[in-house]
Formats: structure tokens, sequence, C-alpha cells
């Protein structure tokens, strides 16, 4: 979408004038570098697990926040990280202000990674997890732009540096539980640095997006003309210096280099299966499998998924790590 043409002369979609139609491009841009944190708002303990708070740097030194859940005995160990507008304890969408995210797409429901963390930790995992830069208690990089996990690869990057110098953790083996953009960072962190990389067992990596699939998707509910998509593309450029088709993983993942899992909602209203099934095309590996959620299209139930049926995830975590 470089040098993209503006289209202010097309005819004001039914309903929207064209001061309302400019207003919400406006604040659609504005999300890429304004919105509110969601809390921290479970722990680990909560469900019983012995757990440390830690803190570590990027790649870029911005400073990220963790917890690290030992598992006694154990030689595994699974680094995750998490969505957009989540941090490593999910997200309190069932409260005000981080309900609007989701509210108009259904999406308004609690999320708790907790209980990811405790199947892991149960199947024999060490869990590393972390919030990104601009998320959760995390530092603040880049001046608090989000760039769906171009900047936020550092942040991955990050992470298995520090597993890697940490005395109890450099000799386990690595897994990456890498959601939606954490899934984006890890493919596009591999682009930057696959020697990073060396020794990672496996990925799974739920619901990667394409930002420009996601807000076209997001006009065609709001009832914008899609020829629009250019004005947009225009304002998320002026505020990040990046254009929609700069914020998509699917040529990231050309330079995938571990086995990876990929798991989508399949009618999720936010993306689309052809945007997921080309990020999946493109990764270079024999040793990869997508599979679809069905029956909903709650976004968020793909990000619960694991919690409900953690059998087909654990399972090639154990068949990877083993």
């Amino acid at each position: 979408m470089q040098n993209a043409t503006a289209t202010r002369g097309t005819a004001p979609a039914a309903g929207l004038d064209e001061a309302q139609i400019q207003t919400t491009l406006a604040t659609m841009a504005e999300s890429f570098v304004s919105w509110p944190r969601s809390p921290i708002y479970h722990r680990p303990d909560e469900a019983g697990l012995a757990y440390e708070e830690v803190t570590f740097p990027s790649a870029d030194g911005v400073p990220l926040e963790g917890w690290y859940l030992p598992a006694e005995g154990s030689d595994k160990l699974v680094i995750a990280n998490h969505p957009r507008w989540f941090n490593r304890s999910g997200l309190a969408s069932h409260l005000e202000p981080w309900s609007r995210f989701g509210a108009a797409t259904g999406n308004d429901i609690e999320v708790n990674f907790i209980p990811d963390y405790k199947l892991l930790h149960d199947a024999g995992y060490h869990v590393l997890a972390y919030d990104l830069r601009n998320f959760g208690q995390s530092g603040v990089g880049n001046g608090g732009v989000f760039t769906v996990g171009r900047f936020e690869a550092r942040d991955v990057l990050g992470s298995l540096a520090y597993v890697r110098t940490r005395p109890d953790t450099r000799d386990l083996t690595v897994g990456l539980f890498s959601r939606c953009v954490g899934a984006n960072a890890s493919m596009f962190a591999m682009m930057q640095d696959p020697a990073a990389f060396d020794g990672v067992r496996c990925m799974v990596a739920p619901q990667p997006l394409s930002a420009g699939v996601a807000l076209a998707r997001a006009m065609d509910r709001l009832g914008i003309p899609a020829e629009r998509i250019g004005d947009l593309d225009e304002q998320v450029f002026r505020r990040t210096s990046f254009h929609l088709d700069e914020l998509s993983p699917a040529p990231w993942a050309r330079h995938v280099t571990v086995p990876t899992l990929l798991y989508q909602v399949r009618d999720d209203v936010y993306t689309t299966p052809s945007d997921v099934q080309a990020i999946y095309d493109n990764i270079p590996l024999e040793d990869k499998s997508l599979f679809w959620i069905g029956g909903t299209t709650r976004r968020w139930d793909g990000y619960t998924y694991f919690q409900r049926e953690p059998d087909r995830i654990l399972e090639w975590f154990d068949s990877h790590m083993a």
C-alpha cells in the first residue's frame, strides 16, 4: 500500500457523513499510538503456582516485566507472550475501558491466561511469561508506537537472551508460545536474527494477524467504503512511519526457522481465513501445522482455546521438546 492515493472525493457511506468518516479513520489510526493499558488482573498464585517476578531488557534495552514459573525437575521451558492490548495475565475486557476494544464484535469477555500457565506447568514445563513493550508493566519503547510485530520483535529476542544467560535456564530446551502480535513479532525476529533461534525446538503461534486486513474488516463493519483504505493507510503512516503493507507477517513468515503450529478462529470477524492461510503457506518448513476453530466469530475464543482443549497444543510441545 506504499504511496496509497487518498480518496476524499468518494461518496460517504450511508448514515455517515464525510466528517464522521474522517474522524473514524483518524481514531483508528490513533490506536497505533495511544490506548489504555490493561492491568495485571490475575497472578499465578491464584492457581497455586509459585512464581518469580522478573525483569530483563529487550534487544534494544526497553525494560520488560514478566513472571518465571519453575517446574521442579523439568529440563523444558516455554516462553509465552501475548496479543495486542493484552499482557502476560490476559485482558480485563469485561471491564471498562478495556471492553471497548472488542465489545462491538462480542469480544467483551475476560481473558485470563493463568490457566494456560498452569496447564504448561502441570505438563512439566517451566514458563517465562512477559509483557511486550508498551503493554502491561513493561517499559515504553519507540515513543509508544505499536508496529504489529516489527519493534516488538526486539522483545522476543530479549526474552531468548534472558533465558540463555540466566544460570538456571540457560541449558533448558526452549519452545515458544507466541500469540497474535507475539506470533508476528517472533516471525519478524527470525527474519532479523535467525541465529537467535538456534536450539529453539518449536513454536505455537495462535492467530497471527495482518494490520491491513484487520482494519479493512473494521471499516466494513463501520460502513466505510473499502476504497478509503488509502486514507487510513496515510493516517497510520503519519503516526508510525509504516504503511499497512509493512505491518503484515505474511512476508516475515518466509523466514520462520522452527517447527510451527498455527490455529485460528475460522470466522473471526477481525481477519480472513485467506490471510492466515497465506501466513501459514509462506512458512518454508515441512514440519508445520494449521487447524481452524469453528462455531464462533469471537476472536477471544481463539485466545482461550488452549485452556479449553489443551491436548493438541501440548502434544505439539511434547513431540518437539522431548
